[in-house]
Formats: C-alpha cells, structure tokens, sequence
C-alpha cells in the first residue's frame, strides 16, 4: 500500500493552459540554482568552516558564545560545523561526488560531538542526525556504484549513532516526551548542565523524532531509538483533544497538560502532522496513517479556511485563535500532495505565492488580510518544497514560474559578495547577518529538482523519502527488519478501522479532466490578495477631561510645560544615558484640582503610547550601490520624523558619503566643500538631531546618517526607533536624515576606508541591482504593523504606582533616548511602544528617540572607530572573489 500515497508526486505528464517554459529554458534555470548553491557552499568554507554557519555581512562564521546571544535560534548551534553535515546530502543531489567526499572526510577529522554546551534536541535531530544519515545513505549508494566512497566504512552512520545516543537522556521523562535541549557532554542532569529545568516542549518537536530515530535504528539494528520515538509520538496522540482531534502548540512534557491551548499546522505544530504521514510512508505501520487520517479531518473542518490556515483553540475549535499565519505552514500544500488532497493546495499555495509576490518573499508572518505583520525572512524553503511538489503532481509549468520567481528574488535581494543573507525586514530590503543551515539543506534541493530532468539527477528520489530537512532516507527501510521489542500502542478504541484511511490517491488525470482547472482553482485567490490592503483606521481622539497640557503636545525641552508638570506635581528627570523620565507626586502639586490634572496627564501620556504602537513606521533602507556591492549589501536605519519622506520618494536619495566635520555635526561644519552635495555622516550625541541636520543642510549636504555613538549597538539586538526634532518647527529641514546602530554604521564606515568613494541610497526600501531603473511599485507595505526587529522604542516604558498610601506615579520617556523604568520600584509595569511625541518633536507614528543632553564627555573619533579595524577586515579577499563573479556573471 506505499505505492498508493506517492502516486501525486509522479504524475506529471499533465497539459496545462499556457505555454510550457522551454526545456532549453529549464536548463538555464538548473544550471542557476547550481550557480548559487557554489556561491553559498564556497563562501560558507572559505570563510565560516569549520563554524556552524556563515555570516554573510561580515564574511565571518558564527560560533556561539563568541556572538552575542540570539536566544533559542543559538540553539541549533553545537560547534560541530553544522552547516556541513547539514549540506552533505546536497552535493551529491548536484552532481558534486567529489566535492562530497571531501566534505565527509572532513566530517570525520574534524568534527567534535562531545563539547559542552547545550543544544536543542529538535534542531540537533533533523539538522545533524538527520544530515549524517542522509551522508551515509549517499554514501552507500556512490560506493555500490563502484565510482567513489570505495574507502567508506559507515563511519557517518557510526557518528550519526553517537548523535543518537547523546540526545537518548533527553527523553527519560515519565512521559517519554523529550526535553527540549540536552548538554551534548553531559545530557540531562539538572541545573549544573544547564539542562533538565524546563517542563515545557512545543508539539513539533517532540513528534518529529521518529524518521531519523527509526532510520538510525533499522541502520543500526539497535531498537532503543526507534522505541523512544515512537513512544513520544504515541503519548501525543493519547493527549489530543478528543472532541476536536487536534492537538495543541506546547505540553507540558511531566504532566502532558497543555500549556498553549492553540491549534495550527505552522510554527510549534507543522512537522508533527508531518511525519506521521511520512512514518506510514517509510515505516510501512498502518497505525501513523490512521492517526494523520484523523488529524487531517480535523484541520481541513476547523482550521483550513481556503486559501487560509488559521489557528482555532483545541477545545473551541470553531473560534480562531489569531488573525495572522506564520511563513513556516508554507510546506502544507506540499504535504497534501502527499496525501492526495490537490484543490486546497492548489488554492494555499496560490495565496503563499502572491504574498510572496507582494513583498518579494514570504514573511515571517503576515495578516489575513496579507499584510505584514513580523517583516523578518530569514531564506525559509518551504514555499519552494511546496512548489515542487505541486509541479510534480500537476506537470503546470506555472509552478516553474513560481520556482523562477524566487531564485530571481534571491539573487536579487538576498545575495551579497559572502553568500546569501536573511532579510531583516522584506519592506525595506534591509539584510540580517545570518544564513541558517537549512537554505543549503533544503532550498537548493528543491529548486534543482523543480528544473531538473531525470538525466540531470544522479539516483532515483523515489527511492527516497525527505525528511523535514530534506534529507534522503531510503524507502528500502520500510523492509528492514523491526525488532520484537518495539511493540505497537494500539487501544482498544484505536483498533484499525478501514473508515479512517484513505487507501487511494485521486488520479490527477481525472482531476484535471480540463487543462484550465488549476488556473480556474487560482483565479479567484490571486484576486483576494490583490485587492486586499486597507488602511488602518484613523486615530480617534481619547476620552474626555483633558488636562490643561496635552500629553501630545508635551515638549521637554520647553519651559513653560516645564513649569505645568510642576505645578500637577510632575517631575522631569534626565538620566545618565540622556533618556527622560517623568514621576508624578500628588503631595507635590499646588493644589488637589493640579493634582488631578497630574494624574490625567499621566493617563494621557500611556494613552497616547498605546494608540502610537499601532501606528508604527517601517524602518528604512541604506544599500551600499557603489563598486563593488552593486546594492547587494543592505542597512537597517531609523527614520527621522523631520525632512524628506523617504516613503513618498519614487527614486531615494543617492549620493556619495562623507565624513562630517566636526563628526559631531553640533557646530557649523568645516569641511563643507566635501560635504556639498553629498550625504554626511555624523556621531549620535552631544546635540540634537534636528541641530544636525540644519547644520550639514547650511553645509549643502543632500542627505545624513547618524552613526550611534553606543559602541556594540546593533539593529539585530536593539530596536530601531524615529529621531524627533528638537521642540521648534523642523519645516525648515529639507534632507533625509537615518540613523544606523553601531555595527551597521560600523559596515558602512569601513567601506569608506576601504574604496573612499562610496555611493549610498537612502530609501524605504531596497531597490534592485539595477538601482537606476528599479521600478517602484506601491502596495501594502507602509501600512504593514511593525515586525519584531521594529519594535517601538520611543516612549517606551511608562510605570504607574499605586499603594495604599499616596505615591509617586513614574513615567519614563524616550523623549531623549528610550524609555526605562530606573530608579523606581513600581508595582504596575505598563509596557507601553511608541513615544511622547508632541506636535514637531514628537511623532504618533514610531518610536522616537531625540539627542539631547550633551554625553558628559565627547568619545574620541579614533576611539569610536577602533573596532572598524577587525569588523571586514577579510573583506577585500571577499569582494575580490565577489568581482571575478560578476565578471562570469557578464
């Protein structure tokens, strides 16, 4: 009965409407995915091996504890060269047996499992196990072959047990659920080993263990694996809610009570479902067919809303839990091919690929309505798996359009001179240092299979199974032998019951009676998602008895507000690192009536905070388009709230860069003659921005980028936020002003030194490489809600104190720097994103940060640039390599 449920993915010989693309066409694009594949690989070994990954901006490699902290995204990170292992399987996909045997004898001499450090059991299973089983499978199939690999002797798959036997402690829980992470020296034993403290575990990853887990097993002989895997899967089935069959997002792994009661097939849920239909497909157990059967039920009646899939509560299932979808459900249209079920992932996968259209690649997240609502993609390939997969069910070379569509995107605005870098935010263009192992794992596997034909391919791939890596696990292990100890879980009320299985696939032929039906099936959602993108509701006033001073209208720097916080008791303190913090006494105020008037200010001042995190701004864009980045490198920048509205420019500011001087840019500048029609760089700090901006405009400036002054900020641990004005009009500026953290300016400064004349565009957003005649084409993106990287820091923290008996209420604003809540010991913490920004100097559409009391000492240039030395400084090699590639390119 395998056969039956692979039946959509070898059918292909299908005549869609529209002109099929060329097989001359189809060579091309092969040959392009390959092209980029070499880019990525040789980059990651030339300057990241034996690191874990690659950065790409900085053409470096990450190790962890060297990095600052990404929180649990470092925990996939082992200091076992995890992009390698994670990258064997692929070469030999692409046709690099020599290249993969060299990588496996690396593996082998240089790659440690034994370190101390604590890994996500997860990420460790399918990237590295998953990876060395994989390699091993290829391994024996080029050695079978009598070409290569003659020497190998399953020294990957005695590593991959290794793996195996290093993440076994993890699941020795009462419940056979794994914990998440385990120490890769130690395993679990508590506190000391940094591991054994949690007690919760998300749905997909204690259910996505039983491909490799049984592979390694049937490999092996030994059973203990696949019995641990099993158990797990069998315990979270038993925990499913009854009522709806769905299970929710994270269990407690002692109690099996759920502890996020919500239900999707995305982030948390996805490769659960997943491999339950791929168990049945390698493992050949009737019982993990079933159990996806019901499950399936289950999402297509609550969650799937076609082209949508939206979260529902387990226990109430017909209420949505959220009004948005996570990038991560992109691979479910390519799952229900597997199972057979094509029309809804046709109609999925349509809106997946507008959204991508919209925003050039899938965000993390985005709205029902399609709009933005976490900008950051960091170069997943599910979207492409899905992709693939339709095209071999349905043979439409529309989905070679689609797979067409995003190798263009990648080259355009993902590649840099080392490699391939996530975006930050796909509405600027803006990159995040960082390329994750899987977009060598997966994406490159799936977009060469779209465009290859069988001759191109050297081994069978139905002969293999994809793990959610896309690793290669052979069918063979469907056949091997199951040892007597691995005994079914089967109940009473779970006895095989012929209702729950679907035992045969829909025949695409007579699916698809009519060539045009899949168009017929797109039609109307391509509609949907271009028509939907309506305005935020405008601001409404809040509610009535407004104290004499508006919170909106509140100016630090002005003395007659000054002079009214006093008189309602509230006091305006300037902390050490220039941020501004408002408490209210009531005993202070001048009267009971001030008082009040006080205690209203303050409300209105978290009011007006609310209501401004809803109205935030989208980042900007300053892409390097000189020689010899040709716009591939991209910055994250703050906007000011004063001066040209990058939003509303077709074309960007672009200019060559120069250094202000003084750097500080709070006096009139010297060296105006290099500055004159040019964009100046200046120093965060001793002035106001908006002081900046008058004095290198009077210098004949065409635009500014104020560099932090924070040595070690970055955009990729701090949030951006909108430089204000400085109290007075600001319709006198007329320049773009951006700000740049730390590092990003830090990039920027050494492409100065490095090629003196460097040429910038300031923009909303990244333009093609062809900036000059990149076309600009408006949607949605400037209404999109702030993505996680953009989080308001403007007014930031507001604290109200209530006690028994009268008590100072505190308000920390940003109104000079962000906001914090130092020096107070509130009871109520409110949270609040955006700023108090008045009429000028205070914007209701971001978070703002103002330079304003003078740094007690000005830090010396040559200081602030000490650690621009080390940043690229194996930049030059790279760029060299990166010229001789476009030089091939041409």
């Amino acid at each position: 009965m395998l056969f039956v449920l692979l039946i959509p993915m070898f059918l292909g010989a299908l005549c869609i409407h529209g002109e099929a693309i060329t097989r001359e066409e189809k060579r091309k694009l092969k040959d392009q995915v390959v092209e980029m594949f070499d880019h990525a690989y040789q980059n990651y070994m030339d300057h990241a091996y034996p690191a874990d990954e690659l950065m790409p901006l900085t053409c470096r490699g990450r190790v962890r504890g060297l990095e600052p902290s990404r929180g649990d995204v470092d925990d996939a990170l082992g200091k076992f060269s995890l992009t390698l292992i994670d990258t064997l399987d692929t070469l030999v996909l692409l046709n690099k047996t020599t290249e993969f045997e060299a990588a496996v004898k690396r593996v082998l001499s240089d790659v440690r499992l034994d370190n101390d450090i604590v890994v996500s059991v997860f990420e460790t299973n399918i990237r590295v196990l998953g990876g060395l089983l994989g390699g091993h499978s290829m391994a024996v199939m080029l050695k079978e072959e009598g070409q290569l690999m003659q020497w190998y002797q399953d020294e990957l798959l005695h590593m991959a047990k290794d793996v195996g036997l290093r993440l076994l402690p993890a699941f020795n829980t009462s419940s056979g659920l794994p914990y998440p992470r385990v120490n890769l020296k130690y395993g679990v034993r508590g506190p000391e080993t940094r591991t054994g403290t949690e007690t919760d575990t998300c749905t997909a990853c204690a259910g996505t263990m039983i491909l490799e887990f049984a592979a390694l097993s049937r490999f092996t002989g030994d059973p203990v694996f696949e019995a641990h895997a099993r158990k797990a899967l069998d315990f979270l089935w038993e925990k499913r809610q009854r009522n709806s069959n769905l299970v929710g997002t994270t269990i407690n792994i002692h109690s099996g009570e759920w502890v996020r009661r919500d239900s999707g097939v995305g982030a948390g849920i996805d490769s659960y479902y997943e491999y339950l239909l791929k168990a049945y497909i390698l493992l050949g157990d009737d019982q993990f067919l079933q159990r996806f059967n019901i499950h399936y039920a289950s999402i297509m009646k609550y969650i799937s809303q076609p082209p949508l899939l939206l979260d529902v509560h387990i226990h109430k299932p017909l209420l949505p839990a959220r009004t948005w979808m996570d990038s991560l459900l992109a691979f479910f249209p390519g799952l229900q091919v597997l199972k057979g079920d094509i029309r809804p992932a046709i109609e999925t996968h349509e809106m997946l690929y507008q959204v991508t259209k919209k925003h050039n690649f899938l965000p993390e997240a985005f709205t029902t309505d399609f709009r933005v609502h976490w900008a950051q993609h960091p170069l997943r390939p599910e979207f492409a798996e899905s992709t693939y997969f339709l095209y071999k069910a349905t043979g439409d070379p529309y989905y070679l359009e689609a797979g067409r569509t995003i190798l263009d995107n990648l080259n355009r605005y993902a590649r840099v001179p080392c490699g391939f870098a996530a975006m930050k935010d796909v509405r600027t263009g803006s990159h995040e240092d960082r390329m994750d192992s899987f977009f060598l794992a997966e994406m490159f596997k799936y977009l060469f299979l779209l465009f290859a034909d069988a001759e191109d391919v050297p081994f069978d791939v139905e002969d293999y199974i994809f793990t959610t890596e896309a690793h290669f696990l052979p069918l063979s292990l469907s056949t091997a032998r199951q040892s007597s100890s691995i005994t079914l879980n089967i109940t009473s009320e779970e006895e095989l019951d012929d209702s729950n299985f679907d035992w045969t696939c829909p025949n695409t032929r007579l699916l698809f009676p009519d060539p045009a039906f899949p168009r017929n099936i797109r039609e109307p959602i391509r509609s949907v998602v271009d028509k939907s993108c309506p305005r935020p509701a405008p601001y409404r006033e809040p509610g009535i008895g407004r104290p004499p001073l508006r919170a909106q209208d509140f100016m630090a720097n002005n003395p007659e507000h000054l002079e009214l916080l006093r008189r309602m008791g509230v006091s305006l303190i300037h902390l050490k690192d220039g941020r501004v913090q408002l408490v209210q006494h009531a005993t202070q105020a001048v009267s009971a009536v001030a008082a009040e008037d006080g205690v209203r200010f303050m409300q209105e001042m978290m009011e007006l905070s609310s209501q401004q995190q809803k109205e935030q701004l989208p980042p900007r864009a300053i892409q390097i388009v000189s020689h010899p980045f040709f716009g591939r490198v991209v910055l994250t920048a703050g906007p000011a709230q004063f001066g040209t509205d990058l939003s509303k420019s077709v074309t960007g500011v672009r200019g060559f860069v120069t250094v202000a001087e003084p750097y500080s840019g709070c006096s009139e500048i010297t060296n105006a003659e290099y500055i004159q029609g040019h964009i100046a760089l200046l120093q965060r700090g001793q002035c106001m921005f908006a002081e900046k901006a008058r004095h290198i405009q009077k210098a004949g400036a065409i635009g500014g980028i104020v560099i932090d002054d924070n040595e070690g900020s970055s955009s990729d641990t701090a949030p951006l936020f909108q430089m204000a004005g400085d109290g007075r009009s600001t319709d006198d500026i007329t320049l773009p002003l951006l700000f740049l953290f730390h590092k990003e300016g830090n990039i920027l400064l050494e492409a100065l030194k490095e090629y003196r004349e460097v040429e910038v565009l300031l923009s909303d957003k990244a333009r093609d490489r062809g900036v000059d005649t990149q076309e600009t084409q408006e949607d949605c993106v400037t209404d999109a809600t702030t993505a996680t990287s953009f989080e308001p820091l403007g007014l930031s923290d507001l604290t109200t104190t209530e006690r028994a008996e009268p008590a100072p209420q505190v308000v920390t604003s940003p109104e000079e720097v962000d906001g914090a809540n130092e020096g107070t010991s509130p009871a109520q913490d409110v949270d609040l994103s955006e700023d108090l920004t008045p009429k000028e100097s205070h914007s209701a559409e971001a978070k703002e940060e103002v330079d304003s009391e003078p740094k007690e000492e000005a830090k010396d240039r040559t200081e602030n640039r000490r650690s621009v030395e080390s940043l690229l400084a194996d930049w030059q090699e790279d760029l060299e390599a990166f010229q001789q590639m476009e030089r091939d390119e041409l």
